[in-house]
């Protein structure tokens, strides 16, 4: 597994390299948001170690930018900041980070949540082979990890998403109407491999809703129960 790690302190960034490569990943280190980018483009890495407070580009900027950028794999970012506040770790998820680490911490548990993250890709929604889920207006093929939207009756347009946004629409077709809570579907997508707010959930909802929805800010499919979660209907 490729991890790449955004720090523009030396001590810390070489300190979690250590830490990494002693458990068998490979790292690269980038010191600013621009080296970053640039390294992203080349490497593809399976996970980005991502410091907020960077010079030139924060990190904010960064992970917004990586999320914007088509490309092969879709990694992981585990954002490092020294602040505690609440607002801090909200706007980071919202930018689509999938964790979020505070300083000082030890490296016991950054390895641990590298972990968890790098496993996620592993887990699969409990499928049934040449299982295909059809609605008015998808289809999804558990067998073949394959999803399409019905353009009519005689065309379909491939949907590209993310393994996780695919085991995400996967689980919303397979229970149409179901109302999911965040712990709910991080305990289907995640189980006890998820570490982290729950409300990085809300993240991967938007990004899903941006690919298969007509307006994202209007959901037809993907809709917000408040107080509860979200379900999916589709006809």
């Amino acid at each position: 597994m490729n991890i790449l790690i955004v720090e523009d302190e030396v001590e810390i960034a070489q300190l979690i390299q250590q830490t990494l490569e002693r458990e068998s990943f490979s790292c690269r280190l980038a010191n600013n948001g621009l080296e970053a980018l640039e390294i992203f483009q080349q490497q593809q890495p399976d996970l980005i170690i991502l410091d907020l407070m960077l010079p030139g580009l924060d990190g904010l900027e960064v992970c917004t930018r990586i999320r914007q950028k088509p490309s092969k794999k879709d990694p992981y970012i585990l954002m490092l900041t020294a602040k505690g506040e609440e607002i801090d770790r909200v706007i980071g998820l919202s930018t689509g980070a999938d964790d979020y680490l505070v300083k000082p911490f030890s490296p016991r548990e950054l390895v641990a949540r590298v972990r968890a993250l790098l496993r996620r890709s592993l887990r699969q929604v409990e499928q049934q082979p040449t299982q295909v889920y059809r609605t008015p207006h998808f289809i999804v093929d558990l067998d073949r990890h394959t999803a399409s939207r019905r353009l009519n009756s005689e065309q379909e347009e491939p949907l590209d998403l993310t393994t996780l946004e695919f085991n995400l629409l996967a689980t919303f077709i397979s229970y149409p109407g179901r109302v999911w809570s965040r712990t709910q579907l991080i305990d289907k997508l995640w189980g006890n491999d998820f570490y982290g707010d729950e409300r990085v959930v809300d993240t991967h909802i938007r990004r899903l809703r941006k690919k298969i929805e007509p307006d994202s800010a209007n959901p037809t499919f993907i809709k917000t129960v408040v107080g509860l979660g979200y379900k999916f209907e589709d006809g």
